[in-house]
Parts: C-alpha cells; structure tokens; sequence
C-alpha cells in the first residue's frame, strides 16, 4: 500500500469511493446522492489549501482510502484542524489501512505541522469499532450530540465528538 498526498486529479477516484462507502450500512453519514462532484472538489482543495489530504492506493494503483481535514477560517481557531473524514474502500475494510492511513496524516501534523493544536472529529455513537480505533490512535471522547443523527421520524442517535491533540504543537509558528 502507497500513502500519498491527495490531488485535484483523484477527484472521480475519491468520488466513486464515496459512492461505495456511503452505500453500506456503517458508511458515511451522507447518502450516496449528497456526494456531488462539487462536494468532493471542495474538500480536496481545503485540504490542498490548509489542511491535510491523503490517498491509499494498492499495489495496483486503486484508490482504497482517504483522509482530509481542514481549519475551519475563523481566526480564534486556526489551530484546529476539523471535518475530519476517512474513508476505506468497503473490500478493503478490517485489513488495517483506515488506522495505517489515520497514522500517516497525524505523524504528518506532528512533524511538519506545529501550528495545528488540535484535531477535531465527530463520530456516530453506532459506529463503536471506528470510536474504539480513534481512542487507540489518542483521541479523547469529548462530549455527546443527542439526538443529532435522524434515523427516521422517531429514531436518532448521538454524535461523539472527539479530539486529539498535537504534543509538538507550537503557539505563533
């Protein structure tokens, strides 16, 4: 497996791997329809811009992961990095590649990013494997969203927001 830097040019790759993700029943919380290819194209460049975007691919050159996240453009935060998303490839899943990838963005905050404090992520309270890996990877369960994710006209679930925290961040770089 290849981690490398997401570009403008693995747009429809990206895309059609949202697609993929967002037909399964843990996947995105976004449905296959929301993903647009203007979605797509605006995350890409926010992480180009200011945060970060990585790829996956496998020996073969398929894309079968991506991570971003980006600040959010208010001054009093520009030490966040938020809207964190991975994705992996449904085939792909529960072969390590969502924590080697998860890995790899946040060694890259840490070397070669120490204005950036924090990163922040929001997870389903369903989706207990994915929470668990966070944990493993040092993020810390911060706080519940009740009721934030409808399901149905009387079914919800909670978000948990979580946050891990640059040891080599650095105020005013």
């Amino acid at each position: 497996m290849k981690i490398r830097k997401a570009t403008q040019t693995d747009r429809e790759s990206i895309f059609q791997l949202y697609q993929r993700v967002a037909d399964t029943s843990i996947g995105l919380i976004r449905s296959a329809d929301e993903i647009t290819q203007e979605y797509i194209t605006n995350f890409i460049q926010e992480s180009i811009d200011k945060g970060i975007g990585l790829v996956a691919e496998d020996q073969n050159g398929k894309l079968i992961a991506e991570i971003h996240t980006y600040p959010m453009r208010i001054r009093a935060f520009d030490h966040i990095l938020a809207n964190l998303t991975c994705v992996v490839d449904p085939d792909e899943q529960g072969k390590g590649i969502g924590k080697k990838i998860f890995q790899h963005a946040l060694e890259e905050i840490k070397n070669h990013h120490p204005a950036i404090g924090r990163v922040e992520l929001i997870a389903r309270e369903s989706n207990t494997k994915a929470i668990k890996l966070y944990e493993k990877l040092g993020f810390k369960k911060e706080g519940r969203l009740e009721k934030r994710i409808r399901h149905s006209a009387n079914s919800f679930e909670a978000d948990i927001m979580m946050a891990w925290f640059n040891p080599n961040y650095k105020f005013n770089c």
